[in-house]
């Protein structure tokens, strides 16, 4: 198992996470890897840009008049905040539905303050405060837009979702018909994908080089519209909004359950892939924090973000956290 992450305490190593990483070309060429490029893992919500491309491409987007700032929630992990939930409504919205279409599930919004907003007024969380609802909205459209019935669109038969596993097939190279899908978090089939495979699809998902028009500017535009709307894609503070409002196009990077992440680096024409063993989030935000300051140069934010302080409930500085690879 090869280190990734360590947690300081007092200037001392308290914890060790390991795992893995890819960095690679449009060609699938790795330029920068540690552990296992040929590991296959469940990318989760890692790929929601990836699962948003036929919104995009079909021209359900433009049908629909989806706003860009809807387009950044379809490839969203958010907190749940009224600023997520109105979004993912405003969407079913110009498809003519409503939350009853979503099949996501129902959870509590993520973002403490909203969950405690909501309680105080005595309502009950909707799908629409799911982190996936922009995803799952996406979705609701592209059936709708296209004729389908979206009900059961979570299901691997369903047009819909046979069109984004197209999609997640064609831009990573991966061979999914071979598989039998698991079910996502979401309800959503999911595939195992190498991390090298990950690597190139993102890079790509971000230079457009080596995909069909239409799903080369289907990415552009979705990469433009996180970019524009750096908010939607987690929340306040989220790890994935603020590279997105440091970095603006420069990178586009999705955190994804279980200790996964993605990014592509459009200029560099690169994209990376990584995953943690145990599964901490915290863990691999560091790790791809790492990556992209080798890649991009150094930045105030980078900087921050590849060297959180640790801080215990009075606010005394108690330690650390950092990359454990050169």
């Amino acid at each position: 198992m090869t280190l990734l992450t360590e947690i300081l305490r007092g200037g001392r190593v308290e914890s060790r996470h390991t795992g893995a990483f890819v960095v690679a070309d449009t060609a699938g060429r790795v330029v920068f890897s540690a552990g296992d490029p040929d590991r296959a893992v469940f990318p989760r919500s890692a790929i929601k840009g990836l699962q948003a491309l036929p919104l995009v491409a079909s021209g359900a987007a433009d049908r629909l008049a989806l706003s860009s700032a809807g387009l950044a929630l379809a490839c969203a992990s958010h907190e749940g905040a009224p600023v997520h939930s109105e979004m993912a409504a405003a969407m079913l919205a110009r498809a003519g539905r409503g939350v009853a279409c979503l099949e996501c599930g129902t959870h509590w919004p993520t973002s403490p303050s909203a969950a405690r907003a909501l309680a105080a007024c005595g309502a009950a969380p909707s799908a629409l405060h799911n982190n996936c609802s922009g995803k799952h909205a996406g979705f609701v459209c592209t059936a709708v837009a296209l004729g389908q019935d979206p009900a059961g669109y979570v299901r691997p038969d369903h047009p819909t979702m046979q069109a984004v596993t197209s999609a997640v097939a064609r831009v990573t190279g991966a061979d999914l018909d071979r598989q039998v899908p698991a079910v996502d978090g979401c309800s959503i089939p999911t595939y195992q994908i190498r991390l090298r495979d990950l690597a190139a699809g993102f890079a790509r998902f971000g230079t457009g080089h080596g995909l069909p028009g239409d799903l080369a500017a289907a990415a552009a535009r979705l990469r433009q519209a996180v970019a524009a709307n750096p908010l939607m894609v987690a929340g306040e503070g989220g790890f994935d909004t603020v590279v997105a409002e440091a970095l603006g196009d420069a990178a586009f990077v999705k955190v994804g359950a279980e200790g996964v992440y993605c990014g592509a680096l459009p200029g560099q024409g690169l994209g990376f892939a990584l995953k943690v063993d145990d599964g901490s989030i915290r863990a691999a935000e560091v790790a791809a924090a790492a990556l992209l300051l080798r890649f991009l140069g150094s930045r105030p934010v980078l900087e921050r973000l590849a060297a959180p302080v640790l801080k215990n409930w009075n606010g005394i500085e108690v330690g650390s956290m950092r990359a454990a690879f050169g």
